[in-house]
């Protein structure tokens, strides 16, 4: 049976309304959370998802929303789109973007531990995006990690660079990555500030809850690893720019 809170969560963004929580129907813990995403997923016929994002892997993204663990979420495949990309800002609530290294997996990676080099094999593709987030919550600081984290921990879509050539001969930690809104930086990091390295986070991924409830990861499946700086929240139409050392550049045009 559908829990409440997916029911409640889905019925939110039906609605395009910023909610005050849950109350009695938030998830009691991350494992709920876990199934409460899942069963959102289930919904919306995105079992197997296309794809997963990674959220509170940098130190910065984890300060800011006081937490000191990941967590994760399924991507559906009509929410992946490629740079350029022109969308509407009417068409989200209240969005931001994430500058993030990205990959795309070329072969299957069952849940559980996996080493370092074994999730580096299983990459075929690395390459910028950004991540649209919105902050679907009137104070997500008050609302909780599970709540968060059954909501798909902020995510709405991610935008798509070109793949880069010669990634694997490049310090993935050493590249650093900017966020730019019409022209104007906002922020910006590296790729260790993600669990000290890009590729520790699909570790961290493979071993997961979600992984587990999904299945394992699957080839073809994008995985955004995290961001590299807290989101850049937008406040009307505007173009955002990310751009990585090695990984190309990433463009929305949000009109």
């Amino acid at each position: 049976m559908t829990s409440r809170a997916a029911t409640a969560l889905l019925g939110g963004r039906k609605a395009r309304r910023i909610m005050a929580g849950l109350g009695a129907d938030a998830p009691a813990d991350i494992e709920a959370a876990y199934r409460a995403q899942h069963e959102m997923a289930e919904m919306l016929g995105a079992v197997p998802p296309a794809g997963f994002k990674i959220g509170a892997t940098g130190r910065q993204m984890q300060a800011y929303l006081g937490m000191t663990t990941p967590a994760a979420g399924f991507i559906e495949a009509v929410n992946i789109l490629q740079s350029p990309a022109t969308l509407r800002y009417a068409d989200f609530v209240a969005p931001g973007c994430e500058p993030e290294v990205a990959l795309r997996l070329a072969r299957d990676i069952a849940p559980g531990r996996i080493t370092r080099a074994d999730a580096a094999a299983a990459v075929g593709e690395v390459f910028a995006g950004i991540e649209i987030v919105e902050n679907r919550f009137q104070d997500f600081r008050e609302t909780g990690a599970p709540t968060l984290i059954a909501d798909q921990f902020f995510h709405a879509a991610v935008v798509c660079g070109a793949p880069a050539q010669g990634w694997r001969e490049a310090d993935l930690g050493a590249i650093r990555g900017r966020v730019s809104v019409d022209g104007a930086l906002r922020g910006e990091g590296v790729g260790a500030d993600l669990l000290g390295h890009p590729v520790e986070a699909l570790v961290w991924l493979a071993g997961s809850p979600i992984a587990t409830l999904f299945g394992g990861l699957k080839a073809r499946q994008v995985v955004f690893l995290g961001s590299v700086t807290p989101p850049a929240w937008l406040d009307g139409p505007c173009r955002v720019t990310a751009e990585f050392d090695v990984l190309g550049k990433v463009d929305i045009h949000f009109g």
